[in-house]
């Protein structure tokens, strides 16, 4: 199992509904967008150049998140 898969697998324990699709730009940069949404906890949303960065992005935004409640 994939590291983003085991970050996804998390969320959805933790309430999460979430979602990610890649895209290219002008430039031909790919781009990963993930986002995850829990009515008590709000929505994110984060882009990044890889997967995987973007998994962590995600996982980090909700926990700065929960720490400032």
């Amino acid at each position: 199992m994939k590291y983003w898969e085991i970050t996804a697998a998390n969320l959805g324990k933790a309430g999460f509904s979430w979602g990610c699709v890649a895209t290219v730009d002008c430039e031909e940069w790919s781009i990963w967008v993930v986002s995850a949404d829990r009515g008590d906890a709000g929505r994110f949303i984060v882009h990044a150049d890889e997967k995987l960065t973007a998994f962590i992005e995600l996982q980090s935004a909700i926990r700065d998140a929960s720490c400032r409640t």
